[in-house]
């Protein structure tokens, strides 16, 4: 059996990582980039934190309402946010563990000290 050398070997921490195919490989790469634009991310980060109407994200993130909407249609079409309907407003919130865990874990890495190799 080959293994990728730049892949840890799974442990019960670490469960073994789905095969991709090149579509899957693809559509990843697709949603890493649309984290890539600091407005959705603080958009997403902004939901993580708590679920949040469009106006409310406007004010608190200094953006216009039509391009919070805008960024909230890219991050649900990618499956990052849900939205939940309440009387008259639709409120956002992360979609699931898997997204948390990935912004979680990035944030902390890139508040860590870095470790000497």
């Amino acid at each position: 059996m080959r293994t990728d050398p730049c892949i840890a070997p799974h442990t019960a921490e670490h469960p073994p990582l789905p095969v991709l195919s090149r579509q899957d490989i693809a559509l990843l790469a697709d949603t890493f980039k649309l984290l890539g634009d600091p407005s959705r991310l603080r958009i997403l980060l902004q939901c993580l934190a708590q679920p949040a109407a469009v106006n409310d994200i406007a004010g608190a993130l200094q953006l216009s309402q039509s391009l919070v909407s805008h960024h909230l249609r890219l991050l649900k079409a990618a499956r990052l946010v849900i939205g939940e309907r309440s009387a008259r407003h639709v409120y956002y919130r992360v979609a699931d563990n898997h997204v948390s865990h990935v912004l979680r874990d990035m944030a902390i890495h890139l508040t860590e000290e870095p470790t000497q190799d």
